[in-house]
């Protein structure tokens, strides 16, 4: 039998909760993928307020549950084996937590525990427009092997929905991962402009 893929993710504070509700709602459709979730007290407003969900319903799409408050997880430690963890979105407070090693919850244990072990930590950071700390805060995530991701819409294939730019992001993030979808096209170079 296969060992399944164990992705952690996270949904913190700052809008754009529909990325991570994306994401797990793709990674539950794979076979062989095991979601492990955490959601912040701010990540649960922002679902309510952004998408009209509640947590159970976001929960639901996860196989494992883990409370924020709960630093006695097995995703605590480095001795849990997974693939990685993407916080998506992340808001500047995490992302200057994982930054400063202030692993004061799951989500910035969970996090530090990703990098200290040389896993893959991706975080989809969610600010406009950036200020010096933000900046100095993802180049310092960027040194320790973090992948600071904004997910910026692309306008190269024409999207029609809100839903299309945000599975592009979404998608960007998957191939970091190395897991197979079908959510965006592949880029084939322009167009013929001889016309």
């Amino acid at each position: 039998m296969n060992k399944p893929v164990r992705i952690i993710v996270a949904i913190t504070g700052a809008t754009g909760a529909i990325y991570g509700v994306r994401l797990l709602q793709h990674l539950h459709a794979i076979p062989n993928i095991e979601t492990h979730l955490m959601i912040s007290d701010a990540g649960v407003l922002n679902i309510h307020q952004e998408l009209d969900r509640k947590r159970k319903d976001v929960e639901a799409l996860a196989h494992v549950v883990h409370s924020v408050r709960d630093v006695g997880a097995s995703i605590a430690s480095g001795s849990f084996q997974s693939d990685g963890m993407i916080i998506a979105p992340c808001s500047m407070k995490t992302l200057a937590a994982v930054a400063h090693g202030f692993a004061d919850n799951l989500i910035t244990r969970a996090a530090d525990v990703v990098l200290k072990e040389r896993r893959r930590l991706v975080l989809m950071v969610r600010e406009t427009p950036f200020n010096l700390a933000h900046l100095r805060n993802m180049t310092a995530v960027t040194e320790m092997g973090g992948i600071v991701f904004p997910p910026l819409p692309n306008f190269y294939h024409r999207p029609s929905t809100i839903e299309e730019m945000v599975d592009h992001s979404v998608a960007r993030v998957l191939d970091l991962f190395q897991i197979e979808h079908q959510l965006a096209p592949r880029w084939n170079g322009l167009k013929d402009t001889s016309e």
